[in-house]
């Protein structure tokens, strides 16, 4: 059987138009890789400024490359990004406390600052041994029970049913005088995969669990989803986007027939009151940054905002010390510990946390890489470029061409990465797109390399070769490739 994607032909130069048919066999297969082979991408207008205008032109061989604010701010703006970052960089403490606009840490958390997450802005990462996960950890939730949990989750006001016990996430630590929720752990068995020449990979696949459960045994039908903190860059450009050119992406019914069928979450806005559609998130559960930053304020840290107003964060009426323990939101009971002021300061430093320029972008391997990522199908789910709309006081996000390789929708991935763990419309085999611009940075700015939603991956390689579901077709083109071709590709990738 053989299919074209029309979507895949309108984003190819003409002259690969011919070649960039996805095919079952590994022979054709072979044939279509080495038409591409025969010639090399053009590098496009705009290409090497990934976040357009905005993009920052500063060094990319550097620990901070992700830290940098947009290009063309201006003063002012350049002003308020340091003020947010301080914000971020903040270590809360416990309440009560003398530092009355620093306090109202947790009872239970897993991080006591937005940094300690996303270190330098960037990637969290996977554990070592016998160290708590400092930038991972577990969500927890439980399929729905009642009516009144079903008609939830179909009207989008929740995305899950958290676990009855626990909430919506294992918290590792407390403050003094509490008992953190239990601990992530997180065993490996090896999974060698044999390429097109013989070559092997071995892949690390997880299993995880619960262990020192401090509150009582979870749910038996529990259900775990591990989460590391994903890197920060070129936000502000994703939510400018305009929701209708995303969902011109999805084609939830596949009625192209390539094979690829996106689809958008739907999820609850606290700011709009209303649905509205998901992109933050591993699978995409949140609808804007103000959101997710005060969900994360919230469930993270265990402190209150005007859109998450619980002082006790995410403990549960099993957890009555949390729940009666003192708390910062100080004058008024009603006051949030984390203020609007200080999340609108929040929201725009993850805003404007600027895309670095390509590297290497018009070098030959690269260009041959280029080639290869469009032919085998790559950019199905990982589109190349979108345009953003207008943003309100802040022309320099306004109608830029950005390149961040993701169509921002929900695909299926397969059971080989499934987390059996719906979150919104999200099924459990689905994963938003990830956005790859940055990713060859990753070692420099977050000292690993490794990807996906739980770190499984410790190269671009093996991430690839976890793919399944709807890009299987891709993976199984990539595992026929030559050794040149793959390091072509990778070097592609490695480039954005």
């Amino acid at each position: 059987m053989t299919k074209r994607s029309a979507g895949l032909s309108n984003s190819l130069p003409p002259l690969l138009v011919a070649a960039a048919v996805v095919m079952t066999t590994g022979t054709a297969r072979h044939i279509v890789v080495a038409q591409a082979a025969t010639t090399t991408a053009a590098l496009e207008p705009g290409e090497l400024l990934p976040g357009g205008e905005a993009t920052t032109r500063g060094s990319t061989d550097h620990h901070d490359a992700f830290s940098r604010f947009s290009n063309g701010m201006g003063f002012a703006g350049e002003a308020r990004f340091k003020l947010g970052n301080a914000i971020f960089r903040k270590q809360w403490v416990s309440a009560p406390s003398s530092t009355r606009s620093s306090d109202g840490l947790g009872p239970l958390y897993n991080a006591r600052a937005c940094q300690n997450c996303h270190l330098k802005d960037g990637r969290g990462h996977t554990p070592g041994a016998n160290e708590p996960a400092a930038s991972m950890f577990l969500r927890l939730s439980v399929p729905p029970r009642t009516a009144e949990e079903k008609a939830l989750l179909a009207s989008h006001r929740v995305n899950v049913i958290a676990e009855p016990t626990y909430g919506g996430q294992l918290q590792n630590f407390a403050i003094q005088g509490h008992t953190p929720e239990g601990q992530m752990q997180i065993s490996y068995r090896d999974m060698p995969v044999t390429l097109g020449d013989g070559s092997i990979v071995t892949l690390r696949a997880p299993t995880y669990s619960v262990a020192e459960p401090g509150y009582g045994p979870l749910a038996a039908d529990v259900m775990l989803s591990p989460r590391v903190a994903p890197q920060m860059i070129g936000l502000g450009l994703i939510e400018a986007v305009p929701e209708a050119t995303i969902r011109t992406f999805a084609d939830p019914g596949d009625k192209d027939g390539d094979g690829i069928s996106g689809r958008a979450n739907e999820v609850w806005s606290r700011v709009t009151n209303g649905v509205a559609l998901g992109r933050f998130g591993w699978k995409a559960g949140n609808p804007s940054i103000r959101q997710q930053s005060a969900d994360a304020f919230n469930g993270d840290m265990g402190l209150s905002t005007s859109l998450f107003a619980r002082p006790s964060g995410d403990c549960t009426k099993a957890e009555e010390a949390c729940l009666t323990a003192p708390n910062g939101n100080s004058p008024k009971p009603t006051d949030p510990e984390v203020s609007d002021q200080l999340l609108d300061l929040v929201t725009f430093y993850a805003q404007n946390l600027a895309v670095p320029l390509r590297r290497d972008a018009d070098s030959d391997d690269v260009l041959r890489g280029k080639q290869t990522f469009a032919v085998i199908g790559c950019i199905a789910c990982h589109r190349p470029s979108m345009t953003t709309g207008d943003v309100p006081d802040q022309p320099h996000l306004s109608g830029q061409k950005i390149w961040p390789y993701s169509d921002l929708l929900l695909h299926d991935m397969g059971e080989g990465l499934a987390d059996h763990r719906p979150e919104g419309v999200a099924s459990g085999t689905e994963w938003r797109t990830a956005p790859l611009w940055g990713i060859g940075l990753t070692h420099i700015v977050s000292g690993h390399s490794e990807l996906l939603h739980d770190g499984r991956a410790r190269t671009v390689e093996e991430a690839i070769l976890w793919h399944g579901g709807e890009a299987s077709a891709a993976r199984e083109a990539y595992a026929a490739l030559s050794k040149a071709e793959r390091e072509a590709l990778i070097a592609f990738v490695n480039s954005l």
